[in-house]
């Protein structure tokens, strides 16, 4: 039996497959990974690996491409996004509806899960009309097949998101910006907070990334999926056993716990448990014009692993 391709991003939950202290009852090669988004990438453009991790929206996009890759329901990264929202104070907003006739720029592509998650939440919790923002991604999308709406403008690409929002060619941006100036300030008010009292009032805790597998190798191992899923559940108890043990735990480590102390289990898996976000994200991707049909929750991932053992 050949070893399968993988490509995870190095993380609590994924240590103990990536170590080789759980298995999935097959060989593994995990290839070396710096930044798991350019492997991303590489999958999607060229099914470069036999397992990868991936943003969930890319995958929405893939699937729609009729890219021959399916997930298995487990999520290895998860957060809020209330905080992924920035504005420059000079630019005197008063609140997210000001966006409207403005343009805000989004970190690296249009289709990314979280640039998708905070517009969803500008949408349905703040009133804005999508619509009449000009969107300003910083870079191409993953699936270089997908064709984006007509509010979304590439001419900034290549440029960081701080600098544009520095340079007043944009007002707000969404995404992981990172800038110590003074005038980039938060969105969203007390953000955090937000973000936790947005999941007990509706259930739900964004996905960022799942993992995805070809089709080809779950037509040749039909148990694949379920082995993959039965794997990451075993990493998952070594992961959170490591947490409630204590010790040494580094910063994303903290940030996991803290988490925890608002949603219970951290890193959900399955359909059930994850209904509410997967439904959602969804429904944000039809409404943000990233996919062009809804599918249901089942549709998205491999029948043999729905639920986790």
């Amino acid at each position: 039996m050949r070893p399968l391709t993988i490509a995870l991003a190095a993380s609590g939950l994924t240590r103990s497959l990536k170590e080789g202290a759980v298995d999935c009852g097959r060989p593994l090669d995990f290839v070396p990974v710096e930044q798991i988004v350019p492997l991303m990438r590489r999958m999607v453009r060229a099914l470069a690996f036999d397992i990868c991790e991936m943003a969930f929206t890319t995958y929405l996009c893939a699937r729609a491409a009729g890219k021959p890759i399916t997930a298995i329901p487990v999520f290895v990264t998860r957060n809020f996004h209330h905080r992924a929202a920035f504005q420059n104070v000079k630019a005197g907003l008063r609140s997210p509806r000001d966006l409207e006739g403005r343009v805000v720029a989004v970190n690296r592509g249009y289709t990314v899960t979280t640039g998708l998650w905070v517009r969803g939440i500008l949408a349905h919790e703040h009133g804005v009309d999508l619509g009449k923002v000009t969107w300003a991604p910083t870079d191409d999308e993953h699936v270089q097949e997908y064709l984006a709406p007509a509010n979304v403008t590439y001419k900034f690409r290549g440029r960081p998101a701080a600098e544009l929002l520095l340079s007043g060619e944009a007002v707000a941006a969404v995404g992981d910006v990172r800038s110590d100036a003074p005038e980039i300030k938060p969105l969203i008010p007390e953000a955090q907070e937000a973000g936790y009292a947005w999941y007990q009032r509706t259930g739900i805790y964004p996905i960022n990334h799942t993992v995805v597998v070809k089709d080809e190798a779950l037509a040749a191992e039909p148990d694949l999926a379920r082995a993959l899923v039965e794997a990451f559940v075993a990493a998952k108890a070594a992961y959170l056993a490591r947490l409630d043990a204590g010790g040494e735990l580094g910063p994303a480590d903290e940030t996991v716990r803290r988490l925890s102390e608002v949603v219970g289990d951290p890193f959900p898996f399955g359909v059930a448990a994850n209904r509410p976000a997967l439904e959602t994200i969804v429904r944000y991707a039809v409404e943000q014009q990233v996919i062009p049909t809804a599918l249901r929750p089942e549709q998205l991932f491999a029948r043999s692993a729905l639920e986790p053992a």
